[in-house]
C-alpha cells in the first residue's frame, strides 16, 4: 500500500488575492466617487437680497413657506372674484400665516394687510421672533422682509424703493451645499 501525501502550497498564495481584489475594489469605488464628485458652488446672494435656507430664523422660514404656499390659492381666487382676497378672508379659510393660530402665534402675531391689489403686509409686532413680510403680487410675485421695528406701508413697490426702505427680497437658492452647511 502507498500512501501518497499532498503538502498545502500555503496560505500566501489565497492571501495575495484576496488583497489584490480587495485593492482593486477600492481603485474601482475611488474613481467612482472622484467621477461623480459635485462640486460645492454656493451662489452668493446680492446685498439687497436673502437665502431663504441660510439667512432666516425658524418662524420667519415658516412664514415664508407658507406665504409661497399659499400664494397659489391666492392667485387662484383672484382669477375666480378678480380682485385679491381680503386677509381676514383668506384667515377664515385657514390659508397660513393669516389664519390666527398656534403657529401664527408662535411666528410672531403678524397683523395682515391687503395693500390695494399690489401687496400683502404681515406687521410684526415682534421683530425679534419674526421680521415683518410683504407679499408683492404681480408677474412675477416675491416675497419681502424688514426686521427693522416699526416697519410700516410702502407706497412705492419698486425693488430700489423697497431696499431703501430697509425690506430685503428673499430667495430660495437650490443648491447642494446646504444640506452640508455646518454652523456651530
Amino acid at each position: 500500500m502507498t500512501t501518497q501525501v499532498v503538502r498545502p502550497e500555503g496560505a500566501g498564495h489565497e492571501t495575495l488575492y484576496v488583497l489584490l481584489l480587495c485593492l482593486l475594489i477600492l481603485v474601482v469605488a475611488g474613481s467612482v466617487v472622484a467621477w461623480r464628485h459635485e462640486s460645492l458652488e454656493v451662489t452668493a446672494v446680492a446685498a439687497h437680497q436673502l437665502d431663504a435656507r441660510r439667512d432666516l430664523n425658524a418662524a420667519e422660514q415658516g412664514i415664508y413657506a407658507d406665504l409661497r404656499v399659499t400664494l397659489d390659492e391666492i392667485l387662484l381666487l383672484s382669477e375666480e372674484s378678480g380682485a385679491l382676497a381680503h386677509p381676514e378672508q383668506l384667515g377664515a379659510e385657514g390659508f397660513a400665516p393669516f389664519a390666527i393660530d398656534a403657529s401664527s402665534v408662535s411666528r410672531g402675531s403678524h397683523a395682515w394687510q391687503l395693500l390695494g391689489d399690489k401687496a400683502y403686509l404681515g406687521i410684526s409686532p415682534d421683530p425679534g421672533v419674526a421680521g415683518s413680510f410683504l407679499l408683492r403680487i404681480g408677474t412675477d410675485p416675491d416675497v419681502w422682509l424688514n426686521r427693522n421695528p416699526g416697519a410700516s406701508a410702502p407706497t412705492d413697490f419698486s425693488d430700489a424703493a423697497l431696499n431703501r426702505s430697509g425690506w430685503q427680497q428673499v430667495i430660495a437658492q437650490f443648491d447642494a451645499g446646504v444640506t452640508r452647511q455646518h454652523r456651530h
